[in-house]
């Protein structure tokens, strides 16, 4: 029996209940560029130390020092600035609450005006409005969805940004420090093991990205590299210069 014209159907089903990837990352984006700024930042603090003809000793210190001091900022950085984002999201909504309350009849011709500038009838645009605000909360979701692009529901934590940036800096900060208290007393086991991460780090970024992971982890392996170098070259030179 011929099956010409007729439709798979497991293909159907998947095409019509595809899923696609959390194109924002979630968790993965901020976790793995904290890791990435911790190995770059860190990494470069030592090799700028080592440059300058340091001991191995001055080299862990400097290293202990960068990542705490690096998780420490980036835990604040990251409270303050969430925490300010949500203040100003938070006081917007306020706004649109009031105006839901003062004006209901404009906020409804606003959201179906919204409506009907992408295609919708009219008349359907403002049934559509007029049942939408019936609920309160559910209009000011709709309008801050639209108005402000943000879901009142789902404003992220300034507690969790900072502690998930503590984390994440401090684990990439640490691979360079690692061969140092494994007893290696030269630099070059810290940048080998510095790079193999960030590469790491650049092959999981590809989740979230087009990109392929040999390609994502190559160019975050090329830019560590670069910055290791110039550090150390600045290093040496401070080094010279101060000595």
């Amino acid at each position: 029996m011929s099956l010409a014209g007729v439709t798979d159907p497991t293909h159907v089903a998947h095409r019509d209940n595809h899923t696609h990837r959390d194109v924002n990352g979630g968790w993965l984006r901020p976790a793995v560029f904290g890791a990435m700024d911790g190995l770059v930042s860190n990494l470069g603090l030592m090799t700028g130390v080592a440059g300058s003809a340091a001991s191995s000793q001055t080299i862990v210190i400097a290293g202990l020092a960068g990542l705490a001091a690096g998780a420490f900022s980036m835990a604040a950085g990251e409270y303050t600035s969430v925490a300010s984002q949500r203040e100003l999201v938070q006081a917007e909504l306020e706004i649109e609450r009031r105006e839901l309350g003062r004006s209901p009849r404009a906020e409804i011709k606003e959201l179906a005006a919204l409506y009907e500038s992408r295609g919708v009838d009219p008349e359907l645009a403002g049934k559509v409005a007029e049942q939408l605000h019936r609920d309160p909360e559910q209009a000011l979701e709709i309008h801050a969805r639209e108005e402000l692009g943000v879901d009142p529901g789902d404003l992220p934590s300034p507690t969790v940004a900072a502690v998930s940036s503590f984390f994440s800096f401090a684990v990439g900060a640490v691979l360079p420090v690692l061969p140092y208290l494994f007893g290696t007393t030269v630099l070059w086991p810290a940048v080998l093991c510095a790079l193999l991460g960030l590469f790491v780090c650049g092959a999981v970024v590809a989740r979230v990205t087009a990109r392929s992971w040999w390609f994502s982890g190559l160019r975050q392996l090329t830019l560590g590299a670069a910055a290791a170098a110039v550090t150390y070259g600045l290093g040496a030179l401070f080094g010279v210069a101060v000595g």
